[in-house]
């Protein structure tokens, strides 16, 4: 007999780990205070973030939208899943162009003697192309992040 629930388990997902010299509440603060998600969110296309929501608590909210530098408006929103002050954050993710593709964030900050690492994990990936577009997307966002939290340290 087939597991229902295997499609689900074998769908793409995405991992990615940096490591920041700052405290684990300014990676926390850059990710839940809407003012900071404005002044890095998104990749390097991304020249600004007109829309920044947050109601930060299970069951709440968030919507980010992008402007890129085609002109082309991007955005995402989801519901906050568990809200682990300074140390998880998950939420669902969808975009408003396709909100029936939705999938997972998973955000774990793990503090160290020299500062935190941010492991993201992204899954449940309607196909492999979304999540090279995500890899893409997230991989210029965490540069982005990192340069912010240099900035505001």
């Amino acid at each position: 007999m087939e597991n229902p629930s295997a499609g689900a388990a074998e769908r793409p997902s995405l991992t990615l780990r940096r490591h920041y010299r700052v405290s684990p509440d300014k990676v926390w603060r850059a990710w839940t205070d809407p003012q900071a998600l404005k002044l890095w969110f998104g990749p390097e296309e991304i020249v600004s973030v007109p829309i920044a929501e947050v109601d930060l608590r299970v069951g709440g909210r968030f919507r980010v939208a992008m402007l890129a530098n085609d002109g082309e408006t991007h955005d995402v929103s989801g519901t906050y899943l568990e809200v682990v002050p300074n140390r998880k954050l998950v939420f669902s993710w969808a975009w408003r162009s396709t909100p029936e593709r939705e999938s997972r964030v998973t955000l774990r900050i793990e503090p160290d003697a020299e500062g935190c690492e941010l492991v993201l994990l992204h899954e449940q990936f309607f196909d492999e192309a979304a999540r090279d577009a995500h890899n893409h997307g997230w991989t210029g966002a965490l540069v982005k992040l990192e340069a912010w939290l240099n900035l505001a340290a």
